[in-house]
C-alpha cells in the first residue's frame, strides 16, 4: 500500500463535520468511516449501479450495516484491484475484518437516488461506479456517484489527503509565518485548510542569499513578462526576480484568484486602522527570514494567494472575501533552489480572511512526482472541483504545439508550432483542416419523456426532428435572457443527445424534468465523447473514402447538412455529423477518447496530402467571426436574448408547445431594444470585445466580437447596438482610450460577413 493512501486512511480520522466525495464513472474512490458516521450516497443522473466494498472487523454484513442488507451480495468478490488494495490495508494498518460486498442502485434508479447508512462500527470502504467504455452512437456513459459522510464529532480541521509522499509537512498556525528550503525542481503545495484564508507567499535564490545577494519573487516583472495579473497554469504559470530569472512556476490552481498588487498586511496598515501592534505578515516574516540572513522589511511585495483583489473601474483597489473553501490550494514547481516563506494571513479586522483567520498547511514533494497542470472548476458552487483535463487528441496535438490554453475545463491549442494561425486560416479556407473540440459537453437525454424535456428546455421545435436529424438552438431561463446554445440530436423516438458548452445545463434539464414530473434520464457523457471537426472545401474528398456506413444509412458523400451517420473509420466506431464552426463546408468526426489518437492518425493518413492542417483557437476564431457565429459570453449571456445575440431564427414563430421563456421572448421580440450588427471597420487598428459605440457623445453599443479579416483584408466586427443604429449603411463610432479621446469610423453592415448566403457551408 502506497504512502499516500496510508496517508488518506489518517486523514479520514480527523476533519470537519463534513465531508465530500466524488466517484468518477467508470473509477472508483477510498473512504474509511467511523463509528457513528452518518454515510449517504447519491446517484445523481441515475441508472448508475454502484458497488460498495468494506472492510470492516464484524462477522456479518447484517450486523454490521442493518440498512444496507438488502443490498448485501455474498458472493460478490471484488475486482482484483479493490481486493489488493484492501488486503493491504488490513495488513499493513493492522486492520482485522472481513469484506463485506453491497449492490447500490442496480434497479434503473431514478435521477437523485439516496442510499443512507449509519456506521456502528470502523470501517475501510471502496466506491465503485462500474461501466465500460460508451460506443459514440449509444448512450450509455458510466457517471458519477456522491458520497457525503457527516462525522459522528466535529475534530480538529487537518489538510485533505496528500497528493503524495511529502519532504516536507508544515503546518502554518493562524496569524504566523514559516521560512523552509525548497529544492530545484521539487514542488510546493500551498493549502488553505478551511477555506477564505490568504496566504502570503515569499521565495528567493537560495546561491544568491548564500553570496550575500537577495533577489526575490518581483510581482512587476511578472506581470510584464506574463501580461497577466497573476500567473496561471499553462503558458503563464511563472513568477519572475528582478533580474528576470524564474523562480516558481504555477502547475495547479483549485481557486483561481489571487493578488501581486498589494503588499503583505504591515504594521502601518493596522495603525492607520487604529489597531496598533497587530499581528502582521510583514513582521511575521521578518522573524522566519532572519535565520537565513534576509533583511527585514516594513512591507513585504508577496504574491498573496487567495487573497480577493479587486480592481474597479474607478481604479480603487479593494477586496472582499476569499474565493478558496477548505482544501483548495496552490502547487508550484521550484525552478531552482529557494528558501521561501509563508504566511497565514493575521488580518481579522476586514473580510480579506472572512474575518478570522486560520491556518495553512505548506507541503513539498519530491521533483520525481509527476503532477498534471490544471485549473480547478466547479459546475456549480457548491460541486466538488475537477482539475483541467487532457483531451484523448493531446497525445497527437502536444507533438505538434506547445501552445496551449485552459478553456472549460480542457487543455487546447491555440495554434501549431509549424505553421501557425494564418496559415492555419488558409488552410480552412482553401483545403482543410482538423481541430479538437471535445471540450463541448455532451449530454445523453433518455427515456419516454425525453422529446417532451427537449421540447420544454429549448427554443427550436423538436417535434419536428427526425432521426438521424440535427438543429442548432437556443436554452434559456424564463427571463428569456440564454443559458447556452447548442445542437440537438435526434438519436432515436426517444433518444437525444444535447451538445452545448455549459456544464450546467445537465444540472438544469434534471431540475426541469424532476419539476414537471417527466420520466427521463440526462446523463453526462463528456469524457465518453471526444470529437474532431474536419472543415473546409476538401473535407468531403478527405472523410467520404475512409468512413465506412451501414448500408442502411447515409455514406458521407450523401449526408445532409444537419444531419449525421454512424460507421466506421480504421475499424474506430465513429459518429460523423455535418456540422461546424467555420463557415466552411464540413463534418465533426465524435469517438470514444481511448480512439482519438488513432482517429487522427487515421485523418491525417487521408488529408496530408492534400495539404490538411490541425487548427488552433486562434484561426478558429478568426473564422467563426467572419461566419458570424455566436460565442459564449461574447454574443451572448443571461442578459441577452436569442434575438440580441443575433440567433432569433432558433425561436421559430410557429412553435405552440410551451417551453421555459417563452413569454419572455414573445415580449422581447414585440419590443426589440437592442440587435447584433456587423461592422465594417475603418482602418487596421485593433478593435476588441468590450470596446464602446457610440453616436456623439451617447454610448449606443458594444463591440462582441472583432478581427482582422484575412479573406476580405479589412477589420470586421460583430456587435449589439441600440435598435434605431441598427440600419445596414448607418455610420457609427468606436470609442478607444476612454472612448472620447479617440474614435474609429465603423458602418453597420450584414452579416455574416463572408459567405452570407451559407453556400458554402451547404454545398
Amino acid at each position: 500500500m502506497t504512502a499516500e493512501t496510508m496517508a488518506f486512511i489518517a486523514a479520514s480520522a480527523t476533519g470537519t463535520c463534513e465531508e465530500r466525495l466524488v466517484v468518477a464513472g467508470g473509477g472508483a474512490s477510498l473512504f474509511a468511516l467511523h463509528p457513528g458516521d452518518r454515510c449517504r450516497i447519491t446517484d445523481p443522473e441515475g441508472l448508475q449501479p454502484g458497488m460498495l466494498h468494506m472492510l470492516a472487523p464484524m462477522d456479518s454484513a447484517a450486523d454490521l450495516l442493518p440498512a444496507l442488507a438488502a443490498h448485501h451480495v455474498p458472493t460478490l468478490a471484488p475486482s482484483d484491484a479493490v481486493m489488493r488494495l484492501l488486503s493491504a490495508i488490513a495488513a499493513d494498518a493492522d486492520r482485522p475484518g472481513r469484506i463485506a460486498s453491497f449492490a447500490l442502485f442496480d434497479d434503473g434508479g431514478a435521477p437523485g437516488a439516496i442510499i443512507e447508512f449509519a456506521a456502528p462500527a470502523g470501517a475501510v470502504c471502496v466506491m465503485e461506479a462500474p461501466g465500460a467504455a460508451m460506443l459514440p452512437d449509444a448512450q450509455n456513459p458510466p457517471t458519477e456517484l456522491h458520497i457525503r459522510i457527516f462525522r459522528a464529532a466535529a475534530a480538529p480541521a487537518d489538510a485533505p489527503a496528500l497528493l503524495a509522499p511529502p519532504k516536507l509537512d508544515l503546518r502554518v498556525k493562524a496569524a504566523s509565518a514559516r521560512a523552509y528550503r525548497v529544492a530545484a525542481g521539487d514542488y510546493i503545495q500551498i493549502v488553505d485548510v478551511e477555506g477564505k484564508q490568504c496566504s502570503d507567499f515569499l521565495a528567493f535564490d537560495a546561491a544568491a542569499l548564500d553570496a550575500g545577494e537577495e533577489y526575490g519573487l518581483d510581482a512587476v516583472t511578472t506581470r510584464t513578462l506574463m501580461g497577466t495579473a497573476f500567473a496561471s497554469p499553462g503558458l503563464h504559470s511563472k513568477y519572475f526576480d528582478a533580474r528576470m530569472k524564474p523562480l516558481v512556476e504555477v502547475v495547479r490552481d483549485t481557486v483561481g484568484r489571487h493578488d501581486t498588487f498589494m503588499l503583505a498586511c504591515n504594521g502601518k496598515y493596522y495603525d492607520d486602522l487604529g489597531y496598533p501592534g497587530h499581528d502582521n505578515c510583514t513582521d511575521n516574516f521578518n522573524r522566519a527570514l532572519d535565520p537565513f540572513g534576509v533583511a527585514p522589511r516594513r512591507g513585504w511585495p508577496a504574491i498573496n494567494f487567495f487573497y480577493n483583489t479587486i480592481v474597479g473601474p474607478d481604479d480603487g483597489i479593494g477586496m472582499d472575501e476569499p474565493w478558496s473553501r477548505p482544501g483548495d490550494y496552490v502547487l508550484l514547481r521550484a525552478l531552482t533552489d529557494l528558501v521561501c516563506a509563508s504566511s497565514s494571513c493575521a488580518d481579522d479586522v476586514d473580510p480579506a480572511n472572512g474575518w478570522n483567520p486560520t491556518d495553512i498547511q505548506v507541503r513539498v514533494y519530491d521533483r520525481t512526482t509527476d503532477f498534471s497542470p490544471g485549473i480547478a472548476h466547479r459546475m456549480t458552487a457548491d460541486a466538488a472541483p475537477r482539475l483541467s483535463r487532457q483531451t484523448g487528441f493531446h497525445p497527437r496535438t502536444a507533438a505538434l504545439t506547445r501552445n496551449f490554453v485552459e478553456y472549460r475545463g480542457f487543455w487546447l491549442p491555440t495554434c501549431f508550432t509549424g505553421e501557425g494561425p494564418v496559415a492555419e486560416y488558409w488552410a480552412c479556407r482553401e483545403r482543410a483542416v482538423v481541430m479538437d473540440l471535445s471540450a463541448l459537453r455532451k449530454f445523453e437525454v433518455i427515456g419516454p419523456d425525453a422529446e417532451a424535456l427537449m421540447q420544454m428546455a429549448v427554443t427550436r421545435d423538436i417535434s419536428k426532428l427526425a432521426v438521424g436529424q440535427i438543429v442548432y438552438t437556443a436554452m434559456c431561463h424564463e427571463t428569456g435572457g440564454m443559458i447556452d446554445d447548442g445542437t440537438v440530436f435526434r438519436l432515436a423516438q426517444h433518444n437525444f443527445r444535447w451538445v452545448c458548452g455549459e456544464d450546467y445545463c445537465g444540472v438544469w434539464l434534471r431540475e426541469l424534468a424532476a419539476k414537471h414530473g417527466l420520466k427521463v434520464w440526462v446523463k453526462s457523457s463528456t469524457d465518453q465523447l471526444h470529437n474532431v471537426a474536419l472543415q473546409g472545401p476538401l473535407a468531403r474528398e478527405i472523410l467520404a473514402p475512409i468512413v465506412e456506413t451501414p448500408r442502411h444509412l447515409a455514406t458521407v458523400a450523401e449526408l445532409k447538412w444537419f444531419r449525421f451517420t454512424t460507421g466506421r473509420i480504421a475499424g474506430i466506431p465513429v459518429v460523423v455529423s455535418r456540422t461546424g464552426y467555420t463557415g466552411e463546408l464540413g463534418y465533426e468526426i465524435w469517438c470514444h477518447p481511448d480512439s482519438a489518437p488513432a482517429l487522427w492518425d487515421a485523418l491525417f493518413e487521408a488529408g496530408a496530402p492534400r495539404g490538411m492542417l490541425p487548427l488552433g483557437l486562434d484561426a478558429l476564431d478568426m473564422l467563426r467571426i467572419e461566419a458570424g457565429l455566436a460565442f459564449a459570453g461574447y454574443e451572448f449571456c443571461d442578459q441577452t436574448d436569442p434575438f440580441e445575440a443575433g440567433i432569433g431564427f432558433t425561436v421559430p414563430a410557429g412553435k405552440t408547445a410551451p417551453y421555459v421563456g417563452a413569454e419572455a421572448l414573445a415580449r422581447r421580440k414585440a419590443s426589440p431594444q437592442r440587435l447584433l450588427v456587423g461592422l465594417n471597420v475603418e482602418g487596421a487598428e485593433h478593435i476588441g470585445h468590450g470596446d464602446p459605440l457610440y453616436a456623439g457623445r451617447m454610448q449606443i453599443g458594444v463591440i462582441t466580437s472583432a478581427t482582422r479579416s484575412l479573406i476580405l483584408n479589412r477589420t470586421i466586427a460583430l456587435a449589439r447596438v441600440d435598435i434605431a443604429y441598427g440600419t445596414i449603411g448607418q455610420t457609427i463610432e468606436i470609442g478607444k482610450l476612454d472612448g472620447h479621446q479617440k474614435r474609429i469610423a465603423a458602418t453597420v453592415t450584414r452579416f455574416p460577413h463572408y459567405d452570407p448566403d451559407k453556400i458554402r457551408v451547404r454545398a
